[in-house]
């Protein structure tokens, strides 16, 4: 039994992989991509949506650093992670939402869904998404209150459900009702890009959750190879934003290249599952934080590959 052990315990010599990026410089590099979307969103809906972000972004790492030194741990509010959850839940919500729920949405990101899971790297779901969810059971009729332009109403994601005609550009350029970071398809692009040339993201799991997303919707949506509705639904919710901010988390999505494309496929046929069949008209967070809890079972469906093994002793099995 010692000697297998040691086995285990044996560390090769060098080379060993090594690179320069860091857990902080992956934050930033995220939190920068979140800008024109942030930008646009301020633009769109107005200064309060400044007031939301900051209390976001602000009581997350308060709870962060409230949360780590009450139990004694290391402090890491240096890592930026903290301030990442907060602008992305942020961006989750409705633009005129009260400050008092964006605090409660941050204690349940921060506190509930990351710290009590054992931090940064052991949260077994996105927890901005988590808190996004929890916010819209405990406070259904907030967090579907959307306002533009002093006119309230529903959004086009609810106006297609309904069978009601939207403007596809309206939704693609941003000039819609939402979320703060949702409409602009535009500024949401901008950002994935910046992502995929710094080498944060790489394109298997948006790919695939939008292309899945995209023949779901053409073969059950009702409307055939429409391209006004297909492109209705695309550019409608949070389907862009999550596809690229939220769905390529590192630590609640798949690390191997075939559990990425299969995680994306299952993400997409659950988004429309919920967009076709549920009473809601949205299905992205629910999707995201659904696929986040089999993850485990996608990387058993699909592990990494060995790149070596102990050869038995003579006379062994």
């Amino acid at each position: 039994m010692a000697d297998e052990q040691k086995k285990f315990l044996n560390v090769s010599a060098n080379p060993h992989i090594r690179d320069s990026i860091t857990t902080q410089k992956i934050m930033l590099y995220v939190i920068i991509a979140l800008l024109p979307a942030t930008a646009f969103g301020i633009y769109h809906f107005g200064a309060y949506t400044i007031a939301v972000i900051l209390t976001t972004v602000i009581s997350s790492v308060l709870f962060e650093y409230l949360y780590e030194k009450l139990m004694k741990l290391p402090i890491t509010v240096s890592d930026c992670s903290a301030a990442l959850t907060g602008l992305l839940l942020a961006l989750n919500l409705p633009p005129e939402i009260e400050l008092w729920v964006c605090v409660v949405g941050s204690f349940v990101a921060i506190v509930i869904v990351k710290q009590l899971f054992g931090g940064l790297g052991q949260n077994f779901m996105n927890p901005a998404l988590g808190a996004r969810c929890f916010l819209l059971i405990s406070f259904a009729s907030r967090m579907t209150n959307f306002a533009y332009d002093t006119f309230s109403g529903a959004t086009p994601l609810a106006k297609l459900k309904a069978g009601e005609t939207v403007n596809t550009y309206y939704m693609v350029i941003g000039n819609e009702m939402g979320t703060i970071g949702e409409v602009s398809v535009i500024a949401i692009i901008l950002g994935a890009c910046f992502l995929i040339l710094m080498g944060v993201i790489d394109l298997r799991i948006p790919a695939s959750y939008i292309a899945s997303f995209t023949v779901f919707i053409a073969l059950f949506g009702g409307h055939g190879l429409n391209s006004y509705y297909i492109v209705g639904q695309l550019a409608g919710g949070g389907l862009m934003l999550g596809a690229f901010f939220m769905a390529t988390d590192y630590v609640s999505s798949p690390i191997t290249t075939k559990g990425k494309i299969i995680y994306g496929i299952f993400l997409g046929i659950l988004t429309g599952v919920f967009r076709v069949y549920a009473s809601g008209a949205e299905g992205v967070s629910y999707a995201i934080i659904i696929g986040n809890l089999i993850v485990p079972l996608i990387e058993r469906w699909a592990p990494l590959k060995c790149f070596g093994y102990v050869k038995p002793e003579k006379g062994g099995k």
